[in-house]
């Protein structure tokens, strides 16, 4: 049984959401069954972390959330002040029920409700969603050892750079790394890194960090600037490339990146140990210096 179902019955959090202008208890939010989300999947979203109630990296957020509406045609609903009051109220309410010290605030914007049609509806008014939960990060256990993943072919489609609701293709990457008892989905468009089901990957090869290129076969995640500025800092060689499987196979160290994983060390891919020499199968010391520099961060670039 899952562990959040009893029976057949979900058990869904009574905390409190932001739905369309109004706060109300989450279990009880209600969308039409017309709404293009719901119908199409037509809508983006953005997931911003939150440390003892200051949002990290709010800015970089809300920028990436303004490009993927206008990529789906979308105006923007709401100021970004507007978003910052919601997001805090969620996470003060959060805090007082649940005491969770760390929160993911969650952001929905779909096209809206019209009847069901292929075509950009225009001058619709968006549907707007925002809830808040705990967010829970890597253990120490996983930070120490690393963590296994496993590879896949990145059957995805091409405008993966919009961080759409549409993520059938990403649950179904997901579920063969969960079947396999693995963390993640590492996937390759023919013999090329892109990402991994959900988050993105690094390659560190000779001292150097290395990612995939800004394109749109690969969700430029809120890290990738981050990581970049960490490398800049701490005098790592920063590059991003197309990078191949056999670079991905012989590399000295692998991570993943994410709002949740922060920067996580991958130790074992299909079951073979990662990097070479004493450090094979552990953590290496780029990774340390990373998430050394991404705790640093933390303290700087919150609100």
């Amino acid at each position: 049984m899952h562990p959040m179902a009893q029976g057949d019955t979900p058990i869904l959090p009574n905390s409190l959401c932001y739905l369309n202008g109004d706060f109300s208890p989450l279990c009880d939010a209600k969308v039409s069954v017309l709404d293009r989300g719901f119908i199409f999947g037509d809508g983006v979203y953005e997931v911003l972390p939150a440390y003892n109630g200051h949002i990290f990296q709010f800015e970089q957020h809300l920028a990436r959330l303004d490009r993927s509406l206008a990529e789906l045609r979308i105006p923007n609903p709401l100021s970004k002040e507007e978003w910052l009051q919601i997001a805090w109220r969620l996470i003060q309410d959060l805090a007082t029920t649940t005491a969770a010290p760390n929160q993911l605030i969650y952001i929905q914007v779909t096209r809206g409700v019209a009847p069901r049609d292929h075509v950009m509806i225009p001058g619709l008014k968006p549907t707007v969603f925002v809830m808040c939960g705990e967010m829970k990060l890597a253990s120490a256990a996983q930070r120490a050892e690393g963590v296994a993943c496993v590879t896949a072919p990145d059957f995805r489609w091409e405008k993966a750079h919009i961080k759409s609701t549409s993520l059938l293709g990403a649950v179904f990457a997901r579920q063969i790394s969960a079947d396999a008892g693995a963390l993640e989905t590492v996937m390759f468009r023919g013999d090329f890194l892109s990402e991994a089901a959900a988050s993105n990957v690094w390659v560190v090869k000779n001292g150097v960090v290395m990612g995939p290129p800004k394109d749109n076969l690969v969700l430029e995640g809120i890290r990738f600037n981050l990581i970049e500025d960490i490398c800049q800092e701490q005098g790592i060689s920063f590059e991003l490339r197309r990078i191949t499987r056999a670079e991905v196979l012989d590399a000295d160290e692998l991570m993943l990146s994410s709002a949740t994983k922060e920067v996580l060390p991958v130790t074992l891919l299909d079951g073979v140990p990662v990097g070479h020499g004493a450090l094979r199968g552990l953590p290496g010391p780029v990774y340390q210096r990373l998430y050394a520099g991404y705790q640093a961060a933390k303290a700087n670039q919150c609100i």
